[in-house]
């Protein structure tokens, strides 16, 4: 049976770049182990592993992204502007990816159960559909 799951991210040749990008990001995060070839680390206790070799044509797309569950909008705004500041992008609803294309959802940790809300589903959706970044404020 499998010991522990974890992602593996595909770079060029800027798996030690990203793995102290988001090191840098996310509290109790540390590198575990640096090759030429990988970097292992942890974000906030979860492993991940860098690794160099991606040829240039494969690129990170919104397919997979890494989803962020912040307690308010303090929390929201940190992430938010260290993915997206120096060559990241702002996408719709609570998604932007990184400067070197990861893509993240940045939603605030209410948001399941104001979807399922019969009373307030509705218009927190016209809400989400209206954002980039989300404004809770504007949520609840």
């Amino acid at each position: 049976m499998a010991k522990q799951l974890h992602t593996c991210l595909w770079f060029e040749n800027q798996a030690k770049e990203a793995a102290d990008f988001y090191c840098g990001i996310f509290p109790n995060s540390k590198i575990l182990s640096v090759s030429p070839m990988a970097v292992h680390f942890e974000l906030n206790g979860t492993p991940f592993m860098a690794l160099n070799g991606k040829k240039p044509e494969m690129q990170f797309n919104d397919s997979i992204s890494f989803v962020i569950s912040c307690e308010n909008q303090a929390e929201i705004d940190h992430y938010w502007e260290a993915f997206t500041r120096n060559g990241g992008r702002e996408k719709m609803c609570g998604w932007c990816s990184d400067k070197f294309g990861v893509s993240w959802q940045v939603i605030p940790s209410v948001l399941g159960a104001l979807l399922n809300d019969p009373v307030k589903s509705k218009n927190v959706m016209e809400a989400l559909l209206k954002m980039k970044k989300v404004r809770l404020d504007e949520l609840v």
